[in-house]
């Protein structure tokens, strides 16, 4: 399919998610990046909620977001932002996650796990693990009816897949894992990588410099870094996966919804033709962010 006319004009003016000399990125620069927000505003509207708190799980900060007052257990969502493992926070993902607690009808629970380079890999995976390992371990404090999910984009897509994987293994059943154009490998080897490596929201180079500050000189077949290594994909929580058409992580995304269903795990995924990297958390830019949406608040509906 062709560029969706939207993608076109975002792509003619942000080829790149970072738009900088790659070069020239110390920590200070990072920092100042971190600190602006150029989509604040086509991000969606801050929907007032009737409960949005500040909390910690174990010391990594969340904040816990209700479209009601609070009465009575719900199932609950955490959520994972996206960012290259660099970027991201919760008050960017801020009218993404009251969104979402609104279309779920479930407590969502955002993440603010540490960022690379200062903190680099584990530290976001084990933030994640953290946060899920805490709700199971605390169900009442985050108002829990038991139903419990995970869902992510991007990086944030690969912190919930290894969550996923991490509750399997610690017998903690997970009714569902949302994952957003989530990175599953660091090999960048797919033809997407290949095809769409010159900018369509998101570079080749640029993911590469993310994984740089991130994995360092981690073993790239280390599962918690790529969730696509995982020897044994059987027993995992049935999932949806969300891929653009024009993204360099489309084809490791997909390719990691076939190696879950030839494990036997449900599997549904949607290919949004002719969008971006990043389409999803930009509603006043796509259209088919509130389509993804939509579609992701169903799936998840359904599960919990």
């Amino acid at each position: 399919m062709p560029l969706h006319p939207q993608a076109r004009e975002y792509v003619a003016q942000y080829p790149t998610d970072l738009g900088v000399d790659l070069a020239t990125l110390d920590l200070e620069k990072i920092n100042e990046l971190r600190g602006q927000d150029a989509f604040a505003l086509k991000r969606g509207p801050h929907t007032q909620l009737p409960f949005v708190r500040d909390e910690t799980a174990e010391g990594v900060p969340i904040r816990i977001y209700r479209a009601d007052r609070g009465d009575g257990a719900l199932p609950v969502i955490v959520y994972f932002h996206g960012g290259g493992w660099v970027f991201g926070s919760v008050k960017r993902n801020d009218a993404q996650a009251r969104d979402l607690a609104i279309r779920a009808g479930a407590v969502v629970v955002s993440v603010d796990y540490r960022l690379a380079p200062e903190h680099p890999f584990p530290a976001a995976a084990d933030d994640a693990w953290t946060v899920v390992r805490d709700l199971f371990a605390r169900p009442a404090f985050y108002q829990s009816n038991g139903g419990v999910a995970v869902v992510g984009d991007s990086a944030g897509g690969n912190l919930a897949a290894v969550a996923a994987w991490q509750a399997r293994d610690a017998g903690l059943t997970l009714a569902h894992q949302v994952l957003i154009y989530p990175v599953t490998d660091v090999a960048m080897t797919t033809p997407s990588y290949r095809e769409f490596a010159d900018g369509y929201g998101l570079a080749a180079a640029e993911m590469a410099w993310f994984i740089e500050q991130y994995a360092g000189e981690t073993d790239p077949h280390d599962p918690r870094l790529a969730p696509l290594r995982l020897a044994d994909c059987a027993g995992l929580a049935p999932a949806t996966i969300v891929t653009a058409e024009y993204d360099v992580l489309r084809d490791e995304a997909e390719q990691y919804g076939t190696r879950l269903a030839q494990a036997g795990v449900p599997v549904e995924m949607r290919r949004f033709d002719g969008a971006v990297h990043g389409f999803f958390g930009l509603p006043g830019l796509f259209d088919q962010a509130m389509e993804a949406r939509d579609y992701v608040a169903d799936r998840l509906r359904e599960a919990l």
